[in-house]
This record gives structure tokens, C-alpha cells and sequence, in this order.
């Protein structure tokens, strides 16, 4: 029987009740796949700082590297501790360590949940790049508190960094509909977007069969929402990316049902997986979180390790109970409603 390790970040706010919630769904779906999940949880998170000083250990990142994948809540209590050290001192150092470079979305409409542009079909997967461009974090102040303060803050294009996105996009859209949208602003950035434009090109050649177009970040917005059945594979810088994937989970329902995976192709370090909809602080501890994106996340993870049945079961069990209407307006079911409505459904 294969088992799988894996390290369990619940984080801040609602992270700790979806990931409850996920985690009881993928141990019974790997019971039914006849596989064995062995979870060990961390207690990173804004309050381990405020009592340690460090969102996580020193030895975080090799503590990390002994299981197969992470499972991650959520990160961020602003009013604990300002978001330039929470995010900084634990999603992307993980995220950079593992060169988890390709964050994938997936942004579809479930059954029964109407996104607010009413549409019947949405389906677009988005391709962030996630370790460099706009969030390299180089860069610095000086001056500060005088008229003369100058803050400057530098995104980082490597031709290494750029391409492998770009050729695990490609590979993304042959495995789809065979369509690509790479997304820039190379009218005005004209050295870091005209870069990642010619390596487009570049690598178009390779891959005759995929239909590959270039957009403007402000156009790429505006497609989005107009004609989003023409988008198959989006592709797209840190901050573009991280743009666009909020404009895509509000067209599939809200960030409730936002599931993202942080990839590192090579398999050689763990993977993260994690919802994208932030801490919520308002509602934490009032079970009103919804945890389909924490569950989808977990759907993404067992994916990515080679366990595509229980993957496409958790996703079946999902489409049936929103079809039931159960999940589908925020706030409407509570949080272990939803999970037990999943887990009856698995079953």
C-alpha cells in the first residue's frame, strides 16, 4: 500500500478550519483508493511569530524537504503582523526554496454556482510564474522620512526563469484545447515584457501545435470578462498572474472556490497546495468558512502525486454537492455542512 507524507501548514484564520475540512476529504479518499496520507502538522503562522519572532523555524525549509508535498491554510492577520513579514517570512521563502515556479489555477464554474457574469460555461486554467519577475523582492529605500525619500522596487526576468514558464504553459495547452494567451505590457515596459514577448516567439516554434497569442495585461482583463470562452491557457508574470487569477476566481463564484497548486515540475522537492482566498479574519472561528477551494487544492495535490482516481473522485463528490445547491452562496452552509455533505458524496 504507497503512502504519502505530508506536511500540514493550517496558518492563520479560516486556513485552519478548510484545512480541516480537506484534510478529513482526502483521508477517505485515499482510503478508498487503497493508499495511506500520513499528515504531520506545523504550527506556522502569525502567532508563532508573535511568540517566536520567525513565521517559521530556522530549519523550516529542510523540515519541509522530508515530505512529498505540503498542504498550506492560509497566511496573513494583518492586524497581528504586517503582511511584508507574514508572506515574506513563509509562503514565498517556501515557494522560492523548492523553485515552485509554476502556480496553476484552475478556473472553472462549478455545477449550480453562478459566477456574476452569468455564464453557463468557464473554463480557463491560469499559468503564474512564482518564484522571480515582480515579487524577486530586490530592491530598496533610502531617504526615508524626508522630501527626498526614494523607494524603488525591481523585477527580475531571467531567460531560465521566463522560458521554463512559458514551456510548462505550452505543454499546459497541448494537454487542453491547444491555446495559449501569454500576457504582458510590452508597450510600456519595454525591456523585461518585449523579453518575455521574443521568448514567446522563441518557443512558439517549437510547438506548432499550439495556437499561441500575445496580450496586453489591460486587454487580457477586458477578455476575461467579454469573451472568456476563448481563452483556454492564460500565462502570465508574478504580479499579472497573481492579478488575473483574482479576476478568474470572481468569475467562477469568489475565492471560495479558488484552488491553487505551487509546481515544481521536476518532482525533486515537495509541492504546495493551497486556496487563495487569504486568512479572513472577520469570520475565523465561525465556521462559516467555505472549504471547496481547501478541497480542490487537496484534489490538485493528489493529482501531482500520481493519484488521479482519487483526485477525479474528490472532484465528482465536489460537482455533486454543488449541484445540490450546497456550497454555492457564501455564507448559506456551514463549513463542516459542506465537508460532511463531500465526504457522503465520496461515498
Amino acid at each position: 500500500m504507497k503512502t504519502h507524507s505530508i506536511a500540514i501548514i493550517p496558518g492563520d484564520g479560516i486556513g485552519r478550519d478548510v484545512m480541516e475540512a480537506a484534510w478529513h476529504v482526502l483521508l477517505a479518499a485515499a482510503h478508498g483508493a487503497g493508499m495511506i496520507l500520513e499528515g504531520t502538522r506545523f504550527p506556522w503562522s502569525c502567532d508563532y511569530y508573535l511568540e517566536t519572532g520567525r513565521m517559521m523555524p530556522e530549519d523550516g525549509i529542510e523540515t519541509l524537504n522530508r515530505f512529498d508535498s505540503i498542504l498550506l491554510g492560509a497566511v496573513g492577520w494583518p492586524e497581528k503582523v504586517p503582511d511584508s513579514l507574514s508572506l515574506h517570512g513563509l509562503l514565498l521563502p517556501i515557494r522560492k526554496a523548492f523553485q515552485q515556479y509554476a502556480n496553476i489555477r484552475p478556473h472553472r464554474l462549478l455545477p449550480s454556482v453562478e459566477g456574476p457574469l452569468k455564464k453557463t460555461e468557464f473554463d480557463i486554467l491560469c499559468i503564474r510564474e512564482n518564484t522571480e519577475g515582480e515579487y524577486s523582492g530586490a530592491g530598496g529605500r533610502v531617504h526615508r522620512g524626508t522630501d527626498n525619500e526614494v523607494a524603488v522596487e525591481t523585477g527580475i526576468f531571467t531567460r531560465r526563469g521566463v522560458e521554463r514558464i512559458l514551456r510548462f504553459a505550452f505543454e499546459q495547452a497541448r494537454s487542453r484545447r491547444g491555446k495559449l494567451a501569454s500576457v504582458t505590457k510590452s508597450n510600456a515596459q519595454k525591456h523585461s515584457m518585449v523579453f518575455w514577448d521574443e521568448v514567446t516567439r522563441e518557443l512558439a516554434e517549437q510547438y506548432p501545435d499550439v495556437e499561441v497569442t500575445s496580450y496586453h495585461i489591460d486587454a487580457m482583463a477586458a477578455r476575461m470578462v467579454m469573451v472568456p470562452e476563448s481563452l483556454d491557457v492564460i500565462v502570465a508574470s508574478n504580479l499579472f498572474g497573481d492579478i488575473l487569477t483574482d479576476l478568474g476566481a470572481a468569475i467562477q463564484g469568489g475565492l471560495g472556490f479558488a484552488a491553487s497548486a505551487n509546481i515544481n515540475p521536476d518532482r525533486s522537492v515537495p509541492s504546495m497546495f493551497e486556496p487563495v482566498h487569504g486568512s479572513a479574519p472577520d469570520i475565523a472561528h465561525l465556521g462559516i468558512a467555505n472549504p471547496i477551494a481547501a478541497i480542490w487544492s487537496g484534489a490538485l495535490m493528489l493529482d501531482h502525486l500520481g493519484e488521479s482516481s482519487a483526485a477525479e473522485r474528490i472532484m465528482f463528490a465536489l460537482e455533486a454537492v454543488t449541484a445540490r445547491g450546497i456550497g454555492t452562496v457564501a455564507g448559506r452552509n456551514r463549513t463542516d455542512e459542506i465537508t460532511n455533505a463531500v465526504l457522503a458524496a465520496l461515498d
